[in-house]
């Protein structure tokens, strides 16, 4: 004899048949966000550790001025955007670094765009040779007393002693391109200016394929502003280790016995505090799309590559823009795959994925490591990246344009990821609206 379940069973075994979907969800949610927060704790620690090297290389600079001083510090200037490049990948998600709004805002007041806003209008810090050939003047470093930056509501500040809170009221004071801190002004003040502003294909400042900016050592020796510009160096890396501190706090496993406040609410230990795991990994996969498509993919690469325009390179005093790409990258596959250099760390994001659409995401992102390394490789044999955008290199520049496509791919993919989270993110979530436009 059958025996039909009842109307309340049937009830009972349909919510159970809900349930454990859901339940498998937030529980994929809770791993993945524990392994992202896994990855943020060692990527800003390492970021730190190599910022405090950068720090000291650059005190001994200023300590005695000569080719191997200033060669060390350009060195561990490498090193330091080597280690912070993979931390990108944790803005544009209500984190430490970025957010804008709420308890995280107030905790740690968003300190990205002290430590690597740009582009920069260099001749706001120091000289620049102009277009037509002239030393430009009326900048920081020729300056004394109270300093007024170009832009619109610009606040005076006193420049006489340059300190890192100094450069903290100049950045970004009247406008995003005066930026008086973090990497690249510090990348400015070493390297120097690279570009031709009368004319970038003709290159007549630092002529050559394989030539980054040649500040010369007298700048910091016999030239009049010489002890200013060290003076601005030390402050600059000074501040830099102080921006990045509480940051690398806010991930930390432990601080004095407890973990980061930020990475605790996250992982739901911190009270009042906690972030709803759903609504974490919503923010953060929409981050994620929004930087790899908005961010590198069209700010950094779009923009330089279809100007076309060294002045638009990410690095592009030094040259180095080739390994911020690829170490921005690096970040985006760490937190999708569940590793930090080379080791698993736990769930990525991406492992929610169905086997098929998770074989589509790996061909994907194997496509976009052949590319990354294509233009790394080609810039560390032949042409730096500001070459490889040149119009009269087709092959860099359809490399670099299909890199820019695949990786605008990729940030429409956390569409694709979200539903195995229970979510659901549109292409315009994952797409800046003001993200400059290129023909």
């Amino acid at each position: 004899m059958t025996i039909l379940p009842s109307p309340l069973l049937a009830a009972v075994l349909a919510g159970l048949a809900l349930a454990a979907p859901a339940a498998a969800q937030a529980d994929a949610a809770s791993d993945a966000l524990a392994t992202y927060a896994a990855i943020a704790d060692r990527a800003y620690d390492d970021a730190l550790a190599d910022a405090a090297v950068l720090q000291d290389a650059i005190h001994a600079f200023a300590a005695a001025p000569g080719d191997a001083t200033l060669q060390a510090a350009k060195d561990a200037w490498r090193a330091a955007r080597e280690s912070y490049g993979p931390t990108e990948i944790f803005r544009l998600s209500g984190g430490p670094i970025d957010a804008e709004g709420g308890w995280v805002a107030e905790a740690y007041g968003g300190p990205e765009g002290q430590i690597n806003a740009w582009p920069l209008d260099e001749a706001m810090i120091d000289y620049t040779t102009d277009a037509d050939g002239n030393r430009t003047a009326g900048n920081i470093i020729d300056g004394t007393g109270s300093f007024t930056p170009a832009g619109e509501e610009a606040a005076a500040v006193d420049i006489t002693t340059l300190t890192p809170d100094t450069l903290a009221a100049l950045n970004e004071n009247g406008g995003e391109a005066n930026v008086a801190s973090g990497y690249h002004a510090i990348e400015f003040l070493l390297w120097g200016q690279d570009q031709d502003y009368a004319n970038m294909i003709e290159d007549k400042i630092t002529n050559g394929a394989m030539v980054a900016g040649q500040r010369p050592l007298t700048d910091f020796t016999s030239d009049p502003g010489a002890a200013r510009r060290l003076a601005y160096l030390t402050a600059a890396a000074d501040k830099l280790v102080a921006d990045l501190t509480p940051v690398a706090a806010a991930w930390d496993a432990t601080v004095d016995g407890n973990a980061g406040l930020y990475r605790a609410a996250l992982l739901g230990q911190a009270g009042d505090k906690d972030i709803a795991p759903a609504d974490a990994v919503k923010t953060i996969l929409a981050g994620v799309g929004v930087f790899a498509k908005s961010e590198l993919a069209n700010e950094r690469i779009a923009v330089a590559v279809l100007t076309p325009s060294e002045e638009d390179e990410h690095s592009c005093f030094s040259d180095n823009t080739h390994r911020d790409i690829a170490m921005n990258y690096q970040g985006i596959r760490n937190v999708l795959v569940g590793e930090y250099r080379g080791e698993k760390l736990g769930t990525g994001l991406a492992d929610v994925l169905p086997a098929t659409e998770r074989g589509e995401l790996d061909a994907l992102l194997a496509k976009i490591d052949g590319g990354v390394a294509q233009v790394d490789e080609l810039a560390r044999t032949s042409m730096y990246f500001d070459y490889q955008i040149r119009p009269e290199n087709a092959d860099s520049v359809q490399t670099i344009v299909t890199l820019k496509n695949d990786l605008r791919r990729l940030g429409d993919q956390m569409t694709v990821i979200a539903p195995g989270y229970g979510l659901s993110l549109t292409t315009d979530d994952v797409t800046d609206p003001e993200e400059t436009q290129v023909e």
